[in-house]
């Protein structure tokens, strides 16, 4: 609980100027892995640690999106995103590792460059699993840490039961994408 207050105190003082920085890099760094993502959502989609809302702009107008995030101070800043794109979407407070919804709820869960900051990688994937219908899409994208030796982002949800449907590495393999399915 400690490693979640200081996180969420660390990313409420990062809101306001997030997007300011970093954007040029981030470009280069994960190319278009946003709208790789985003474009494969459907239906009832959960954005797990939204942030900012980045990716608000890019999901197709079909998609029923919930977003959720550690940090109110990101969510305020998602949520003007989302007042000045027209975008609906429901925006709540919650740890990845915890989420508030019933099992098999959403056809489509995302998460873009995020699980590097979740405590519990594993938790989180699990929750991910969890929310997610039978036969439900999971899409991620990160980048590689030294603590991705004991498993990637991508590795863990395969560990958790998830089979891939695309998985690609970028930049000599420190940027991986992940398309997955849940089985059902």
């Amino acid at each position: 609980m400690v490693k979640r207050e200081s996180a969420r105190e660390a990313w409420n003082r990062r809101a306001a100027n997030y997007d300011n920085r970093g954007d040029r890099a981030e470009r280069m760094a994960i190319g278009d892995s946003r709208e790789w993502i985003c474009a494969r959502a459907r239906g009832r989609t959960l954005e797990v640690a939204i942030g900012t809302g980045r990716n608000l702009s890019r999901y197709h107008d079909a998609v029923d999106l919930v977003g959720v995030d550690l940090s109110p101070g990101m969510l305020a800043v998602a949520r003007r995103r989302a007042e000045e794109l027209g975008r609906p979407v429901e925006l709540r407070e919650a740890a990845a590792e915890h989420l508030p919804f019933p099992d098999a709820g959403f056809d489509t869960v995302v998460c873009t460059m995020a699980v590097c900051a979740v405590a519990d990688r594993a938790a989180a994937i699990a929750e991910m699993y969890r929310v997610l219908r039978p036969a439900g899409t999971l899409l991620l994208v990160d980048h590689a840490e030294r603590r991705w030796l004991r498993g990637r982002p991508a590795d863990l949800a395969v560990r958790q039961g998830f089979v891939p449907e695309a998985r690609e590495r970028l930049r000599l393999g420190l940027i991986e994408r992940l398309a997955a399915r849940r089985p059902g």
